[in-house]
């Protein structure tokens, strides 16, 4: 395991633009809980993971996967300026999949020196709307299928994997460790599957929450092995965020390329 650090200042100068985005998250205030239990989500986009900084997350597609695979609708749902939140009450045994899974299709191109992006944000792909919208000859024409993971994960009583089973669809994390099983000293060991299949060199980024209060980000830097596979020493207790992404040329048309990520929040406890 790579530890790599830096002060803060000095990451931020030397970072390229696509390292510096906001990143997003989903943080519980408790992973480990008993039956009949409530749990609170915190959900943000911020210039480090946790730090309410920056914009609420959109949760417009947030989907709550019971351990019977069933789908559960939040409570107290509401959104903020630098947060969203809600509640969940725990009525069944098992483990909980909280996701947040956004799909999409971007143009961008050259228009006489400006870059022309479509369709608008917060505006839905639409067969119909890129026929008339996008220049088909335009310069520099990219168009881009993407696919976003934001999830997380609490169990209540003893754990299963019901609601963790993968789709097969775009860059998604298997546990090989329980999501909530995860103890300082302990190495966990998890898996990427890109569209079902173990992904390969998939470069893996880890910061602990608390960057607020100390000299650097300490994240730590990984890369799967052949099988999709990767091992985390963890540093210290705490909420831990999770991030990795993959480009290919396997996109649906009109698309020509396809970015596809994974970003989750865990917590490690003492032992």
């Amino acid at each position: 395991m790579k530890i790599i650090l830096k002060p803060l200042v000095l990451a931020a100068l030397c970072l390229p633009l696509s390292a510096m985005a906001h990143k997003q998250w989903i943080a519980p205030f408790k992973t480990v809980l008993n039956i009949d239990q409530w749990v609170t989500f915190d959900a943000g986009s911020s210039t480090e993971p946790f730090v309410r900084d920056h914009n609420a997350a959109r949760l417009d597609n947030l989907v709550i996967t019971a351990p019977d695979g069933s789908i559960v609708t939040p409570e107290n749902l509401a959104t903020g300026k630098l947060r969203a939140a809600f509640d969940l009450q725990l009525k069944q045994a098992g483990t909980y999949k909280v996701a947040v899974v956004n799909t999409g299709i971007t143009a961008s191109w050259d228009d006489n020196g400006q870059t022309k992006r479509w369709p608008p944000r917060g505006t839905a792909f639409t067969p119909e709307g890129f026929a008339q919208e996008v220049p088909k000859k335009a310069k520099d024409l990219k168009v881009t299928q993407s696919l976003g993971r934001l999830e997380t994960y609490v169990t209540a009583g003893k754990p299963n994997d019901t609601a963790l089973k993968p789709t097969g669809k775009g860059l998604e994390l298997v546990q090989v460790t329980g999501f909530n099983d995860l103890y300082t000293g302990e190495p966990a060991t998890f898996q990427f599957l890109l569209d079902g299949k173990p992904a390969a060199d998939v470069e893996v980024e880890v910061i602990a929450d608390g960057t607020r209060y100390r000299n650097s980000v300490n994240e730590i830097e990984l890369k799967t092995g052949k099988d999709g596979r990767f091992t985390i020493e963890w540093q210290q207790p705490g909420l831990h965020w999770l991030s990795a992404s993959v480009s290919d040329k396997k996109a649906d048309k009109p698309a020509t390329e396809r970015r596809t990520s994974y970003t989750g929040s865990f917590e490690v406890l003492s032992p």
